[in-house]
């Protein structure tokens, strides 16, 4: 455990709405929004109006009637991102990247070179500043859950350094959502047992919390509460899963709806899964509604999958299910899909027709085989000449993307 604060967590600052400001100078200053049905980011200006991302677009337009939508300029997002990243490589080989717009880094070892993390935080600001034209906000502390809470607190554009003799004192008085892990569902679960501050949340007794919360999520909010985090810095990061979400603005819990939507997110995520040569073998899906109340349904299989078909089928049949339990909700603004449990080492197992309930999802099937020989085809297609050229019918006349495939695309995971 670090002794020092040496852990820098830089974040450009509204990413995706600050680039379209640097673009074109005549929007600085202005409440813009990144998108048109529904709102992929927002400036600061337009959220100090309350629009936010994921908002359908017309309640944004409500809440700000000046607002002006712009459509995104995808790979100047992935440029700038990538060479603000580079920046902190520039000083520290240990960055761990964790998105498109932020990074760990820890400047531990080259303090003798550049000075203080302070100081090198300020060398790494004003560069992104003058080389990139973008605001970068960097938090500094001893963990690395503490550096991500101080970077929220220097937003926008600004720089928070933790004395390690003061962390509690700064963590303790600040509101639950800005620890990792905590959203809208934990948030108000918090909030029915009057906790609305991290040092109120610290000082609420385990078992307690593992009643309210689930044993998993308990027990690390309750060690980051005491700013507990042993965690250090990874340069290379191999994921444990591979997910994509799609935000529906407010839509009818219908299946015209829900199986586009799904049949596509299961085409990025599955194209991605093939890709890497990584099937999984749990699918789990995640439905948020109109009132931002997400519910997740998971299954673990027998056969890890990455054919397209077959993780449709099962996503929709989870779907479903939730529906189901909640025949109440007409409106669902969120659907999201993630394979987890990946397999590293993998070779497809042939099976024998034995008419089995499941063996159209069973890829060593003969109808599992055909799927797998669909997709390859269509992925060598793509990769020579780009995903567009070829999809599934199913998707390219049922799905009305309010969400760009290129903004999804620098949101998922790389494998």
């Amino acid at each position: 455990m670090n002794t020092v604060a040496t852990i820098l967590h830089a974040d450009l600052d509204a990413f995706y709405a600050s680039v379209e400001q640097m673009l074109d100078p005549s929007l600085r200053g202005k409440p813009i929004a990144v998108g048109g049905g529904v709102v992929l980011a927002a400036s600061y200006e337009a959220k100090a109006f309350g629009v936010s991302g994921g908002m359908p677009g017309r309640r944004a337009r409500e809440l700000c009637p000046q607002l002006i939508f712009v459509d995104g300029h995808f790979r100047e997002y992935q440029r700038l991102g990538n060479a603000a990243i580079a920046v902190l490589g520039d000083f520290t080989p240990l960055v761990e990247r964790i998105s498109i717009d932020e990074a760990f880094a820890d400047v531990a070892g080259c303090t003798h070179l550049f000075g203080t993390p302070a100081e090198i935080a300020g060398h790494i600001r004003r560069r992104v500043r003058t080389e990139l034209g973008l605001p970068i906000s960097i938090g500094i502390a001893r963990t690395k859950h503490l550096a991500k809470i101080a970077s929220q607190v220097a937003k926008p554009d600004g720089l928070v350094v933790i004395d390690p003799d003061r962390e509690l004192d700064f963590l303790h008085d600040l509101p639950v959502e800005l620890m990792w892990g905590v959203g809208p569902v934990t948030r108000a679960r918090l909030a029915e047992i009057d906790v609305r501050t991290i040092g109120q949340l610290a000082q609420v007794p385990g078992w307690s919390l593992e009643q309210l919360l689930g044993r998993a999520a308990g027990d690390k909010l309750a060690q980051l509460a005491w700013n507990r985090d042993p965690r250090e810095i990874k340069t290379h990061r191999r994921a444990h899963s591979a997910g994509a979400q799609s935000a529906l603005g407010k839509k009818p819990a219908d299946e015209k709806v829900f199986r586009p939507a799904l049949f596509h997110l299961a085409d990025r995520v599955a194209t991605r899964l093939r890709a890497s040569v990584r099937p999984g073998r749990t699918v789990t899906v995640r439905v948020r509604f109109a009132d931002l109340r997400s519910v997740t349904r998971s299954v673990t299989l027998d056969a890890p999958i990455s054919a397209t078909a077959i993780l449709a089928e099962i996503a929709e049949e989870l779907v479903r299910g939730v529906l189901a339990d909640h025949a109440h909700e007409r409106f669902i603004s969120l659907l999201a899909i993630s394979v987890s449990h990946l397999e590293t080492c993998w070779d497809l197992q042939l099976e024998l027709p034995l008419a089995l309930p499941d063996e159209r999802r069973r890829p060593g099937a003969r109808r599992g085989m055909a799927r797998w020989s669909a997709d390859c085809a269509i992925d060598n297609i793509r990769d020579r000449y780009g995903w567009d050229a070829v999809g599934y019918g199913s998707v390219a006349l049922g799905l009305s993307r309010s969400v760009p495939d290129a903004f999804r695309e620098l949101a998922e995971k790389d494998l």
